[in-house]
């Protein structure tokens, strides 16, 4: 599609983003490693209970002997022992706690604490969250807390106390707090426990929209690189705005079938804003295109368009969507002008997550432009993402028969098929569209993007060394991609375990291109795998910053906040990850 960057499908394997380690062969865009990775190495080394609910009190419900075993004729308990008599008020509690009289229950853990010696320390943290148990239960979410501390003082490495109060914590709606117990019961868990799990997902995702809602809002807008612009303009065949200058060489009717036909002169703020973008002076496009159409100009509708692109690009939604519903709703203005217009808010929404606004704006492009290229290619994009393979290959093979030399929705078309096969565990259809990379780099051999699709299809099917040659290619195709130089780099490690080598080849994508938020956002990942947690989080605090959209902004700050959460489980409980 035309957005920014591609919005990634749910991977797979069904774990959240953050936990996952280096999701490689993910569509378009490798997804981002998690924060959390390093579970990996250690998630055989604990079983236990996965999906378990930890409602309960803990401790048995029968009665504790005294060391002698010895009562009074009156059957008092005085002979038992302090910790003796404060078990057996625990277990009375119990009893009640499981017949759902709290208030009884509460009492009796109150007994427990009071009776419990203070030397005995496991015990005492037992009864305090055993009476965070029963106000949970009627929804007393300070006094939970409370509790939960004071089992966790106690026992600092108390799962189900830490559980507990996270849970308590997000209903005060104390996320912070929050995501280091649940990321501090994560780890104790080994990452076994899908609840534990759910709920640090769910509070990551929370804290980076409300962070990403604010620091979108007053970001200052930010030129991508020359590269990412181009890149951009190239998955569009009949788009107008980005065509070359024909000076003079055609009548301006004439301009929605084969470029644009004026001189540039000094009168028109759009001709001029065309000449900066084949000088690659990008800065200057969108007030070019700004006097045009405050003059009301002749290419007031082409500027509009080039416009709203410039800001999409500079991640300005907001500004672009008046320019592009005016140019929809124009109309004066050429199909080609409105279908492009179509495609990109359509993008756009995507990119907000409004995927019904974006299918109609795309079917709408195919009904007023049925033979534009652009169109199927794009929305067989949007389709990938929506998880309709067939659909999606039915568009792509629109557009190929609309220009049967457009190499990349070949190459996209290989893809799809590639994942429908490989997800549904079919070797048959994934040896053919195996064969099908291979028919395209063959017929193809110029196409980057074919290299590169194949290339994460080969490391999907562990076929390393012919990976790490498709990357070479694409590399000799187009030196100045840094995104290239990531997956290279993502691959050395996966296949060769070479730390250095991936580093190198990602510190080598930054030089390139030093607004390429990809690579930050994956070195960050690194970082966090080596330990370096500081180093991590300035690295997703770059990509932040470097963000094309809200949603991408918010993804980000899940991975800072994830890795901030274990900086300072790290200080309380002491709890270090392993490292590469």
């Amino acid at each position: 599609m035309a957005a920014s960057k591609p919005v990634e499908p749910e991977c797979g394997t069904g774990l959240p983003r953050w936990q996952l380690a280096l999701l490689v062969g993910t569509p378009i865009v490798l997804g981002v490693g998690a924060v959390y990775l390093w579970n990996r190495n250690r998630g055989k080394e604990k079983q236990g209970k996965k999906n378990g609910e930890r409602k309960t009190p803990e401790g048995s419900a029968s009665p504790v002997q005294g060391q002698h075993g010895a009562t009074n004729p009156d059957g008092s308990d005085c002979l038992y022992s302090p910790l003796d008599r404060a078990q057996s008020a625990k277990n009375k509690g119990n009893k009640y706690f499981k017949a759902g009289r709290y208030d009884q229950a509460i009492q009796c853990y109150t007994d427990a604490i009071s009776l419990c010696p203070k030397e005995q320390k496991g015990d005492l943290s037992t009864f305090y969250q055993n009476r965070a148990a029963a106000y949970e239960q009627q929804l007393k979410w300070t006094e939970v807390i409370q509790d939960c501390t004071q089992a966790v003082e106690l026992n600092p490495c108390y799962i189900k106390a830490l559980f507990r109060r996270a849970k308590a914590l997000e209903k005060l709606g104390n996320k912070k707090e929050c995501l280091e117990d649940v990321t501090a019961v994560c780890i104790l868990e080994v990452f076994q426990n899908q609840q534990s799990m759910l709920l640090a997902d769910k509070v990551l995702k929370q804290l980076g929209k409300e962070k990403a809602k604010e620091k979108y809002k007053n970001r200052e807008p930010l030129m991508p690189s020359p590269q990412f612009i181009k890149s951009y303009f190239s998955s569009f065949t009949d788009d107008i705005i980005s065509q070359p200058l024909q000076k003079g060489e055609k009548k301006d009717e004439d301009k929605d079938k084969e470029g644009e036909a004026s001189e540039v002169t000094g009168s028109s703020g759009y001709l001029k804003a065309k000449q900066y973008m084949e000088e690659e002076n990008y800065d200057k496009i969108i007030s070019e295109c700004t006097k045009e159409i405050e003059s009301g100009g002749r290419y007031t509708a082409e500027a509009l368009l080039l416009r709203a692109t410039f800001y999409l690009l500079i991640g300005n939604a907001t500004a672009a969507q008046p320019d592009l519903d005016r140019v929809i709703n124009m109309d004066d203005a050429g199909v080609k002008l409105r279908a492009n217009a179509l495609i990109k808010r359509g993008s756009m929404y995507m990119q907000q997550q409004q995927p019904q606004l974006s299918t109609q704006d795309f079917n709408m492009a195919a009904e007023i432009d049925p033979h534009n290229a652009d169109v199927y290619h794009h929305r067989g994009q949007l389709k990938i993402l929506l998880d309709q393979v067939e659909e999606a290959v039915g568009d792509f093979d629109e557009c190929i028969k609309l220009r049967p030399d457009s190499a990349l929705a070949q190459a996209q078309k290989c893809f799809a098929l590639y994942r429908q096969a490989y997800t549904g565990n079919n070797p048959s259809q994934v040896q053919k569209a195996m064969d099908g990379f291979e028919d395209v780099i063959r017929r193809f051999q110029k196409c980057a993007e074919g290299y590169a699709l194949y290339a994460q299809a080969l490391t999907d099917q562990q076929q390393f060394g012919k990976a790490d040659e498709m990357y070479d290619k694409c590399i000799e195709l187009e030196p100045d991609n840094a995104t290239t130089y990531v997956h290279k780099g993502l691959l050395q490690l996966q296949w060769k375990q070479d730390l250095e080598m991936g580093l190198e080849l990602i510190s080598k994508a930054i030089e390139i291109d030093n607004k390429c938020d990809f690579a930050y956002e994956t070195m960050g990942t690194i970082e966090v795998q080596r330990g370096n947690l500081d180093k991590a989080i300035d690295m997703f605090n770059k990509a932040i910053n470097l963000a094309k959209s809200e949603m991408e902004m918010a993804h980000l700050y899940s991975l800072c906040d994830a890795a901030y959460a274990q900086t300072e489980v790290a200080k309380k409980y002491g709890l270090k990850p392993p490292t590469l």
